[in-house]
């Protein structure tokens, strides 16, 4: 596969990272900016809480359009900036963080101006939020260069932009005090000061004193009339206003955002056009929700963190379920994972197979920035899916250990040796983790019933005439048929599975069964099926 063959697939691909790509190619139809310099992808941070896998998937999925763009154009120059608003200042206390009333004492301030309440050692409340965002970054791999709203006010980099806000300052009045309610709007300035006594972000109405200095004038909190420079770090922008100026000053050409900032985008694009430059292009997402149904929020901490998911799954299972449908909605808990590793997997088997307008619509070939077929190839199968490395370790239980899940492997995988199937070992111990977290403490065997206790009796007759090496389909074929045997009673195959997964594993779903006694063995099962019969 060539880089022509690649574009020209790309041109006609429906998958959404390549539709976005579309747009930045309409914006520039040679790929490239007039001006020379690389296309600006940008995401943006608000470091008030812990980041949350909300956060991280903003970086991943304008990651996906930023490579469908370079393949769209046979590589043009391109840059992703994650931005973190770190200027901001502290609205509230967070629900999930320690030392709450150093926080508390210090609201209002800018985040990057308040100690680190986790005492580990960072210069202040963001630095810490800061690093724990790149520290996962870095991990997955990700190419970004990391820009702070605070090193850009106080080095002076935002003065331009500043000044364009001074000058414009009625003209940003007119679009946005029509949007606010009568109390907000009194009060309403685009330019926030910092308070020189207090050191807070004050929200106070604003005079320009000289556009070009950088000079305001504004009643501070203790009903002083203070004359100071709005330039390096002694003010910053409101939301909207710093957002658009943003735009304007980096030049960012694609960002993703929210859906509960869409009006926020139409107001910052009005806000750039009357600035000199213009809005990005961008996708507006539907929010992830948590297993009540409710928007995951930095400050509840009612999200997983991303250090959650990966100990309970992997890197590539958490890009997998964030891949589709941006414009869905997404719940996010922990009940999803184990179906979301599972299902990488398999898209990942069948990508190396796949014809090239195929791979770029599998999420897989986005997750890898693949453009040879090869790096799915050999040794890209799971040998045994995570479901049923779940149903293994609950049934060894809570104190199971690696070691005994890697013996019972050996009845099932070529090569039972974690060095030889790293990501299966990887799994090994997510396995665990999930099981005692989720599985273990709420696992209950259910009686069975009359025609449910006849029927795993005649199974348990069937597998002791097994050889312990009998093949997962012979033992798959042997379950299905003790099923259909009308004096048993099940209205369906269905009803006959539920009743060995509910009184064998404590589980309303299970794996194939045949995979299952192979993976167990056959000696093993049968005494789970004495164990149900004695209830």
């Amino acid at each position: 596969m060539t880089d022509i063959d690649l574009a020209a697939a790309a041109r006609t691909s429906k998958a959404w990272p390549f539709e976005e790509a579309r747009k930045l190619l309409r914006r520039y139809p040679d790929g490239r900016r007039p001006d020379g310099r690389p296309v600006l992808f940008e995401t943006g941070y608000g470091p008030s809480g812990l980041p949350h896998i909300g956060t991280f998937q903003e970086v991943l999925r304008t990651t996906f359009v930023r490579r469908a763009f370079e393949a769209l154009t046979g590589g043009a120059p391109t840059r992703l900036v994650a931005f973190s608003d770190d200027m901001d200042g502290l609205r509230k206390v967070p629900d999930n963080v320690p030392n709450a009333q150093l926080l508390a004492d210090n609201l209002g301030k800018p985040l990057s101006r308040i100690p680190d309440p986790f005492g580990a050692g960072y210069d202040s409340f963001a630095a810490h939020n800061n690093a724990m965002l790149r520290r996962f970054l870095d991990r997955f791999g990700f190419e970004y260069e990391f820009v702070s709203s605070s090193e850009m006010y106080n080095s002076g980099a935002f003065d331009d932009g500043l000044r364009g806000v001074l000058r414009n300052y009625q003209a940003i009045l007119d679009i946005m005090l029509p949007t606010l309610r009568a109390e907000r709007a009194a009060t309403y300035s685009p330019v926030l000061p910092v308070s020189p006594t207090s050191g807070r972000v004050v929200q106070v109405p604003v005079e320009v004193v000289d556009a070009e200095a950088g000079t305001i004038r504004f009643t501070d909190e203790d009903g002083a009339i203070v004359e100071q420079s709005a330039l390096g770090g002694m003010a910053k922008l409101q939301w909207k206003v710093d957002w658009a100026m943003r735009w304007v000053e980096l030049g960012v050409d694609y960002e993703m955002y929210g859906k509960d900032l869409t009006d926020s985008g139409v107001q910052s694009g009005k806000i750039a056009a009357v600035l000199g430059g213009r809005k990005p292009e961008g996708l507006v997402y539907e929010l992830f929700l948590d297993a009540n149904g409710e928007k995951i929020s930095k400050s509840k901490g009612n999200g997983l963190t991303i250090e959650e998911w990966l100990t309970y799954g992997s890197e590539e299972s958490l890009g997998f379920y964030i891949f589709p449908n941006p414009k869905s909605a997404k719940s996010l808990h922990a009940g999803v994972i184990p179906r979301a590793v599972d299902d990488y997997w398999q898209f990942r088997a069948a990508l190396a197979d796949q014809p090239l307008d195929k791979q770029l619509g599998n999420p897989v070939w986005h997750l890898l920035g693949a453009t040879d077929p090869s790096r799915a190839g050999a040794g890209d199968n799971l040998p045994v899916t995570y479901a049923l490395l779940l149903n293994l370790v609950g049934v060894l239980g809570p104190h199971a250990t690696r070691e005994q899940v890697w013996s019972y492997l050996g009845n099932y995988v070529d090569e039972a040796d974690p060095a030889a199937h790293p990501a299966l070992d990887r799994l090994v111990d997510t396995a665990l983790a999930y099981n005692r977290e989720f599985v273990a403490p709420g696992l209950v065997r259910a009686k069975p019933a009359a025609n449910e206790a006849a029927a795993l009796r005649e199974l348990d007759q069937h597998l002791a005439k097994m050889e312990p090496d009998t093949p997962s389909e012979d033992l798959q074929t042997m379950v299905y048929e003790i099923g259909k045997r009308e004096e048993f009673g099940f209205a369906s195959l269905r009803d006959w599975f539920q009743a060995l997964y509910r009184t064998l594993l404590g589980s309303d779903q299970g794996p194939r069964m045949g995979s299952f006694i192979a993976l167990y063995g056959i000696a093993n099962t049968r005494k789970l099926i004495a164990e149900a019969l004695s209830r």
